[in-house]
């Protein structure tokens, strides 16, 4: 394909990672956040660390997932007769509307207004590891 085609591929996989961890880590923090006394130093230092890794890392990460993506799917000619991208290209949006949550779920927190607790933080970091599961059995074998 050439070495444009690498370079944006490069792009994806870098912006994948960085989008990847922060989903990981994020509802992580809230795990430890929705233990944490409202108003306390801790608390206050979470909120912080939540929206520093929401803004600065996952929000471009994300941006930079779907642009190169889509720019790797056009310049290969991926999206004619590529099923498999289509499904993959699903459940990326729905890793996007997670992301979304997890903002909403940030915000709560950013205004003491959490009502959830640390054990449901726990069983919604798991989600993100289902979804990818998906995605890299698609892109892997290409089922159809």
């Amino acid at each position: 394909m050439g070495l444009a085609y690498d370079w944006i591929k490069i792009g994806h996989l870098f912006s994948v990672i960085a989008w990847m961890a922060g989903i990981f880590y994020l509802p992580r923090l809230f795990v430890y956040h929705a233990d944490a006394e409202v108003g306390s130093a801790q608390s206050e230092t979470f909120k912080v660390m939540e929206r520093r890794l929401l803004k600065g890392i996952m929000r471009p990460a994300m941006y930079g997932t779907w642009g190169f993506g889509l720019w790797l799917g056009l310049k290969g000619g991926w999206f004619s007769g590529a099923s498999w991208l289509w499904l993959k290209a699903l459940l990326v949006l729905a890793l996007t509307v997670y992301h979304y949550q997890l903002d909403a779920w940030r915000k709560a927190f950013a205004i003491d207004a959490n009502r959830r607790n640390s054990r449901f933080f726990r069983m919604m970091n798991e989600l993100p590891t289902i979804i990818l599961l998906g995605i890299l059995t698609l892109v892997v074998l290409k089922p159809f």
